[in-house]
C-alpha cells in the first residue's frame, strides 16, 4: 500500500510577469521565446538547467538533421541563424551544395560527419544539407539570441506546478535556492520535451517510451588514419565496428561522428530500451547502466580501432537522451499515415523533413492559453518517432511563438488565432510554416482540412 504526504498549499511570490511564458530552454524554447519577443511580446524563459540549449547542448545530439525533402530545405528560420553564426565561430559544418550527391568519394568526406540522407535506401546514402555542431556553440548562441531580443532568461528555475483559474493557465510555479517562485503571464509555451506544463494543467496525454541514450565525446582520435583504415580495410573495419556496438548493446549504423574540434568525436551511443524517462529511479538505472557500457567499450576501442590509440573519454552528455516520454493529445494527433502520406494541412504551421505540422497539434485540448512545441507534440507514439528531430522542433517552437505573441496582440485565446496569420508572419521571420505543399505532398480537399 502506497503513502502519501499531504502539504499545506504553496505560496510562491511572483517574481516575474510576462506577457508570454515559455518553460524549457531547449531548441524548441529558445525558437518560441525569440519568435513571440521579435512578434513583439515580453517574454520570460525559464530552465531549470544551467545552459540553454537542451539536448542539443547538454543532451550533446551533435547534427541537425531531417531538414530536407529531395534537394528542397524544408526547415528554415531560426534554425538558420543558429548554423549561421555557428559556422563564424567555426562551429559548425555542413557539405556545400555542390558536395549533396550520392557517390563514394562524397561518402568519404562527409559520411563520417552525418550529413547523409538516413532515409535513402541507396548505397552509399546521398550526402545532403545536414550540419555538424559544436554544443558549447550552441549554448553560445542561444545566450546571444536570448540577451539581443530582451528576453528575461531564468536559468536554475524547474518547473513545478501550472497556475490555473477557470480552465485557462495564467502563469507556473518553479523551484528554486531561493524557494517555490512564480512567473505569471498571458499565454504558456510548454518546451519541456514531457509536455510537463500541459500534463498537470489537465490536458489529456498518451505515454510511451523509445529508446534512450547517454551520448559521450571521445578526444584525442586521429580521424584521419581511422577514415583511411575504413576505406582501405572495409571488411575489417565493419567487423571491428560491430564488435564495438555489439559492446554498446545498440547504436546507430554508424557509432561515431566527427564533430567542428579536430580529435574530438561524438558517440550517439550507447541506445537502451526498458527506461522510463519521467521516472527518477529508471532514468538513475539508466545513467548507470549507460556509464558501464561506455567504460567497458573505452580499452577495447583503443586497443582495436586504427586512429584511436590515443583516445580517451573528453565527456559524458549532462542530459541523457530521452526520446519519447508523454504525448500530448491536442486538438487534432498526427497519425504515422500523415507523416508516411506526407500530409498537407490548411493550417500548416511548421514543417519537418517532408511532413506537415498543423496548428491543431500544438493545442491542448481542455486547457486554454497554452501551446506546446517540440517532440512531445499532439502525435501518435509512431508518428513521433518519424519527427522528433530537433530542426523540427525548432520550427514547432517558432511556430508556437508567433502564435502566442499574435494572441496576447489581439486580445484572442490562442486556439482562436487564424493560422494564416501565423504563415505570414513565420515567413516574415525567415521560415517555411509548411503554407505551400511542395510536389510530393497528400493535399487535403478543402472540406477535410478543419475537420
Amino acid at each position: 500500500m502506497s503513502q502519501t504526504v499531504s502539504l499545506d498549499a504553496v505560496e510562491a511570490p511572483v517574481v516575474q510577469r510576462s506577457d508570454v511564458i515559455v518553460v524549457g530552454g531547449g531548441p524548441a524554447g529558445v525558437s518560441a521565446a525569440v519568435a513571440a519577443a521579435r512578434t513583439g511580446a515580453s517574454v520570460t524563459l525559464l530552465e531549470r538547467y544551467a545552459a540553454l540549449g537542451g539536448l542539443a547542448s547538454g543532451g550533446m545530439v551533435l547534427v541537425l538533421d531531417d531538414m530536407i525533402n529531395g534537394n528542397e530545405i524544408t526547415v528554415t528560420g531560426i534554425v538558420d541563424e543558429y548554423v549561421e553564426r555557428m559556422a563564424k565561430l567555426g562551429l559548425a559544418v555542413y557539405p556545400p551544395a555542390e558536395d549533396r550527391y550520392s557517390s563514394p568519394e562524397m561518402w568519404a568526406k562527409w559520411g563520417r560527419w552525418g550529413a547523409f540522407d538516413f532515409h535513402s535506401h541507396t548505397n552509399p546514402k546521398p550526402i545532403c544539407y545536414a550540419v555538424a555542431f559544436d554544443p558549447d556553440g550552441w549554448k553560445r548562441v542561444s545566450n546571444d539570441l536570448v540577451r539581443e531580443n530582451g528576453i528575461n532568461l531564468r536559468l536554475h528555475s524547474w518547473f513545478s506546478r501550472p497556475v490555473v483559474q477557470d480552465g485557462a493557465v495564467k502563469g507556473v510555479v518553479c523551484e528554486t535556492k531561493s524557494g517555490p517562485q512564480a512567473v505569471m503571464g498571458d499565454v504558456v509555451i510548454d518546451t519541456t520535451g514531457d509536455i510537463d506544463v500541459a500534463s498537470r494543467a489537465g490536458a489529456p496525454y498518451t505515454q510511451d517510451s523509445y529508446l534512450v541514450t547517454l551520448v559521450f565525446r571521445l578526444g584525442g582520435v586521429d580521424t584521419a588514419a581511422a577514415e583511411r583504415f575504413e576505406q582501405e580495410n572495409p571488411r575489417e573495419a565493419r567487423a571491428i565496428n560491430r564488435k564495438i556496438k555489439r559492446m554498446l548493446g545498440g547504436a546507430w549504423e554508424l557509432w561515431w561522428l566527427k564533430t567542428p574540434i579536430p580529435g574530438v568525436v561524438w558517440c550517439n551511443c550507447p541506445h537502451m530500451t526498458g527506461f522510463d524517462g519521467t521516472d527518477p529511479v529508471s532514468l538513475t538505472e539508466a545513467e548507470f547502466e549507460a556509464r558501464a557500457r561506455i567504460g567497458a567499450v573505452l580499452d577495447h576501442i583503443k586497443a582495436e580501432l586504427p586512429g584511436f590509440g590515443n583516445a580517451y573519454l573528453l565527456d559524458v552528455a549532462e542530459q541523457m537522451g530521452v526520446r519519447q516520454t508523454r504525448l500530448l493529445q491536442g486538438e487534432y494527433v498526427v497519425t504515422k499515415d500523415d507523416v508516411t502520406s506526407r500530409r498537407h494541412f490548411a493550417d500548416s504551421v511548421a514543417r519537418g523533413r517532408d511532413y506537415y505540422t498543423p496548428y491543431r497539434a500544438l493545442l491542448p485540448r481542455g486547457v486554454d492559453q497554452l501551446l506546446v512545441a517540440g517532440r512531445h507534440y499532439s502525435a501518435t507514439p509512431e508518428a513521433q518517432r518519424m519527427s522528433r528531430e530537433i530542426p523540427p522542433c525548432m520550427a514547432m517552437g517558432q511556430a508556437a511563438g508567433i502564435a502566442a505573441a499574435t494572441a496576447v496582440e489581439q486580445g484572442v485565446l490562442v486556439r482562436d488565432v487564424d493560422p494564416a496569420v501565423i504563415q505570414r508572419r513565420m515567413r516574415e521571420q525567415g521560415a517555411d510554416p509548411g503554407d505551400v505543399p511542395s510536389e510530393n505532398a497528400t493535399v487535403d480537399q478543402p472540406e477535410e482540412a478543419v475537420a
